[in-house]
């Protein structure tokens, strides 16, 4: 786990608070006016609240920008005796939210984020203000998820290899490594701007899975894909009609090998139908490292517009 403190000189200067209400000691960071909007970002594979880093500081000068690191992940603890399933990751962002008494959330999901914080919309659409996807699924009870899923995972290079890997044994050697292989586990995602990779970058990244023992949560998130142990949380109808009527926006980077937009922006769609898509040509599956200006500025200009 990452020193509380642990600034990665200075990119990552935000003050650590810690809540223990999900069961683990879960960490968040809270900046901007306690009287702000809540803007609440969710981070998925094998990143952290670090990913957020530009976006915390564009929008806490006007917002409440509160980024937890989900269990097993960033400076949040890796308990031995946890499941990491999507159902545990769900059921762990429930229990924050309501610790925090966030409302009025306009959500910014990113990888599995995505089903996270659309399954907390589909628990608590009451406290739901926006949605912004950007390189996230937005699974929402459609009846083809599934379909779409299994289809991308056919040509992904990602889900292609935690498959193999689990079939032939090597899923937990390599995964348990994460430190020492995160910047080809990032590459194989789909990372494009290697501008910015320098020995701090790499360090904040790989930091979290610095032994086997913290490997739990980036092992657990594949292991469960490829043994179907994850449960997406299926809204009811009072729910999806209230979640269809809030304003959203999609925010895409095209270069992504992991989540293929012919895939996953119809899902988008077909709950907002008149929702603006944002593609941005290449930029990949880490968006927010890819092009952290231009999608802080379409997310500032969206939280204006609506």
């Amino acid at each position: 786990m990452i020193p509380a403190n642990e600034a990665f000189a200075g990119t990552f200067p935000f003050a650590p608070h810690f809540t223990e209400a999900p069961g683990f000691r879960m960490h968040y960071v809270d900046e901007g006016p306690r009287d702000g909007e809540i803007i609440l970002c969710l981070h998925g594979e094998p990143t952290w609240g670090y990913l957020f880093r530009h976006l915390i500081s564009t929008l806490s000068r006007t917002h409440r920008v509160v980024v937890p690191d989900h269990m097993g992940f960033g400076k949040s603890e890796t308990p031995s005796g946890r499941s990491y399933w999507l159902q545990d990751h769900i059921a762990n962002l429930e229990a924050f939210v309501l610790a925090l008494g966030l409302t009025d959330i306009t959500l910014v999901m990113h990888d599995f984020g995505g089903p996270v914080g659309m399954a907390l919309a589909a628990r608590h659409p009451h406290r739901i203000r926006r949605i912004i996807s950007a390189n996230g699924p937005t699974p929402f009870g459609q009846p083809d998820s599934m379909e779409r899923g299994v289809a991308n995972a056919a040509v992904s290079p990602w889900f292609q290899w935690i498959l193999k890997a689990e079939a032939d044994g090597t899923l937990e050697p390599v995964l348990n490594n994460l430190g020492y292989n995160i910047l080809s586990t990032l590459k194989l995602n789909g990372f494009e701007n290697n501008a910015i990779i320098d020995d701090t970058w790499l360090e904040a990244y790989g930091a979290p899975f610095a032994t086997a023992a913290e490997c739990l949560g980036a092992l657990g998130w594949a292991k469960s894909f490829a043994t179907g142990a994850h449960q997406f949380e299926i809204p009811d109808p009072a729910a999806e009609r209230i979640i269809r009527g809030k304003p959203a926006l999609a925010i895409w980077g095209e270069a992504d090998r992991t989540l293929r937009a012919e895939h996953f922006l119809p899902l988008f769609s077909a709950l907002f139908p008149s929702a603006p898509i944002e593609r941005l040509p290449g930029a990949g599956h880490y968006c927010f490292e890819d092009a952290p200006e231009t999608i802080s500025g379409l997310i500032a200009d969206f939280l204006r517009r609506t």
